[in-house]
Formats: C-alpha cells, sequence, structure tokens
C-alpha cells in the first residue's frame, strides 16, 4: 500500500459513520412517529402493522422496519406473534395495574429529587405543558391531551437529574398512555384539571414531601378512574344472523 492510499483508507470509517448516524436518526423519526400514532389511537389496539406497508409508507427497507417494530414491542406498545406479525398491543388490566404499581414507586420517590431543582424557568416550562393538555382537553382532543400529559410525566422525571428511571419513566407512560386510551373516559383524564398545576406548586416551593403525596395522590385516582373491563372474544349467534 503507498502512502498515498494510506490517508483514503483512514477517512472511509469516518464516511461510514455518518451515514450511519443519518440511518439511525431517521430510524428514531418513524419509530416515534409510530408510537405517537399508537399512543394517539390513530392506531387502535390490535391493529396489524404490515412490514411491507410500513416500509412503503415510510420510504426504507422491511429489514429497518422489523427493527423498529422490534423496539416497539420491547416497549410493549406493539406484540408480535409468530406467523401473524406484528400488532398493536391491548393492555390487559393486570398489566395496568403493573404499569401503575411501577409509577407510584418511581414517580414519587422522584419527587423530592424534583423540588430540589425546581427553579423559575422550569416551573414555567411545566405550567405552559400543563395548559396545553388542559386546552386539547377542552377542546376534544383526547388523545393528543393523554399525550401531553405523559410529556408531562416524563420532563418531571427528566428534572430529578436521574437519567436511567427518567427514560424508565418516558416507557411506562407510553404504556399507560395506551391503557387511558383503551379504558378510559372521553373527556377526562382520570385526574382533576388542575392537578398538575396544584404539583408545579408544591414543587416551586420546594416541599418535596408534599409534592410526593401529591403525586401518590394524582397517580391512584387516574387508575381509579379507569374501565378495566377487558373486551371477551364474542361468539356471533349464528341463528340470528343467518335464521331470517
Amino acid at each position: 500500500m503507498s502512502d498515498a492510499q494510506a490517508p483514503e483508507k483512514r477517512r472511509a470509517p469516518a464516511k461510514e459513520t455518518k451515514n450511519s448516524k443519518e440511518g439511525d436518526e431517521r430510524h428514531d423519526a418513524i419509530y416515534r412517529s409510530v408510537s405517537d400514532a399508537i399512543v394517539e389511537q390513530r392506531l387502535k389496539p390490535g391493529a396489524r402493522l404490515r412490514e411491507d406497508a410500513l416500509a412503503e409508507v415510510f420510504g426504507i427497507s422491511r429489514t429497518g422496519i422489523r427493527k423498529i417494530l422490534q423496539r416497539l414491542a420491547l416497549e410493549q406498545l406493539v406484540t408480535l406473534t409468530p406467523r401473524r406479525g406484528a400488532s398493536v398491543t391491548r393492555p390487559t388490566a393486570d398489566e395496568a395495574k403493573d404499569v401503575f404499581d411501577a409509577r407510584q414507586l418511581i414517580e414519587c420517590g422522584l419527587m423530592p429529587d424534583v423540588a430540589r431543582r425546581m427553579g423559575e424557568k422550569e416551573a414555567a416550562e411545566l405550567r405552559d405543558m400543563a395548559r396545553q393538555e388542559r386546552q386539547a382537553l377542552r377542546s376534544g382532543q383526547q388523545s393528543v391531551a393523554i399525550r401531553l400529559s405523559a410529556d408531562f410525566h416524563v420532563r418531571l422525571a427528566q428534572l430529578s437529574g436521574n437519567a436511567t428511571l427518567a427514560e424508565f419513566v418516558e416507557r411506562l407512560c407510553s404504556r399507560s398512555s395506551l391503557i387511558l386510551a383503551v379504558y378510559g373516559h372521553r373527556g377526562h383524564l382520570g385526574c382533576e384539571s388542575h392537578d398538575h398545576d396544584d404539583l408545579i406548586g408544591y414543587l416551586e416551593t420546594g416541599n418535596g414531601e408534599r409534592a410526593k403525596a401529591f403525586m401518590s395522590r394524582h397517580l391512584k385516582a387516574i387508575e381509579a378512574s379507569l374501565s378495566m373491563v377487558e373486551e371477551e372474544e364474542n361468539v356471533p349467534d349464528l341463528q340470528q344472523i343467518f335464521g331470517g
């Protein structure tokens, strides 16, 4: 190998890394699009997610779509079934309880840390998020309000400074959003419209223990509001259908 060839070979990995990064960013954008559609119930629980159709819509390979669906399956937003492929998950009542139990343990425990780190800028940001949530609910955009509520809780967790737990809260909130969409009531998120503002008030004054207790009541109220009745598989009355 000549000296002239050596620099070119050393530069090659940099180009490969750049292309790889662009591909990852593209996959992340598609993942968020599908995740949002599930949480907002534009993709209904039980809906089949065909790899070929998704690949055509997003203009990427079926291999890329498969990786994205596997990522969504890890977060339990998508169910992968042999020979049937992918479908939007329909959470069970037991799974819903497990999710809210986990949120109680983690989110409540983070409140003292959030209170210590809360400043005027952070409080203003959270109040704006709470305002957008109320506005969406008033205008009948239930699915959007659910997503905005989840965003609020994720942002709270991020403000704790614990990135690992914040990431876990984000996954739990995604699953909670699907649970609310399936089992919740139209026009209501299971809590009072001012709950998030009240919580911000406790955090802004540095009262972490009060915020922790309030968060616990807040999550319990949401869980208690759910109509945890799983849909059973209907057996059609063939006599009525075909009996004339």
